[in-house]
């Protein structure tokens, strides 16, 4: 990327005059998609925990670790894949009652703008879209450098947010709201 396509007030005073001055290019956000990864959940029905994963699912990134605020995150999660090595459970979470998957195949996670919390931390201040319904979730996570970043991170969804698994499902007694989610991925740059 050239200097000069860049808007003057997002770089530094020291940024620009050690670019004019060694004719060196300002660093840019690389583009990243995901070579691997895991995306996994945690919830409880009657007291037994259980884990559920998501198999094809998929992330895309764009970051700079010297502006982490213009970083971007979206996550592509095909819910009838939903796995919880369950098969009545499966078909369950499957149906109109939980995902509904026949209307809403897909969930969508973006966050636009990172907050750096020290040590490669960050925190994405995000919007899921489950069901037809937007709602703001934050995603923590832990993000290494190199040419293949690896994202590890966590956060809570709370499912009556959304309409998982309302009206006879609805008592928290049975199924808590808040549903653990956790993932890792190592990301390749995107060609």
């Amino acid at each position: 990327m050239k200097l000069s396509a860049l808007p003057l007030r997002t770089l530094g005073l020291g940024t620009l005059l050690a670019a004019a001055v060694l004719g060196v290019p300002v660093a840019s956000a690389a583009d990243y998609v995901q070579a691997r990864g895991g995306l996994s959940f945690v919830g409880k029905y009657q007291g037994e925990t259980f884990i559920g994963t998501f198999p094809g699912f998929s992330t895309r990134l764009q970051f700079d670790p010297t502006a982490p605020q213009a970083a971007r995150l979206e996550v592509d999660i095909p819910l009838a894949a939903a796995d919880t090595r369950n098969s009545e459970r499966d078909s369950t979470l499957k149906g109109a009652d939980f995902f509904n998957v026949a209307r809403f195949a897909t969930a969508r996670y973006s966050a636009q703008g990172f907050t750096a919390l020290g040590d490669d931390r960050y925190r994405a201040e995000g919007t899921l879209e489950l069901r037809g319904i937007r709602k703001p979730v934050t995603l923590t996570f832990t993000l290494s450098g190199g040419d293949n970043p690896v994202l590890v991170g966590q956060a809570v969804v709370k499912r009556l947010d959304f309409g998982v698994g309302a009206g006879d499902w609805a008592d928290v007694s049975i199924i808590p709201n808040e549903i653990a989610v956790a993932t890792r991925v190592t990301f390749k740059r995107a060609p």
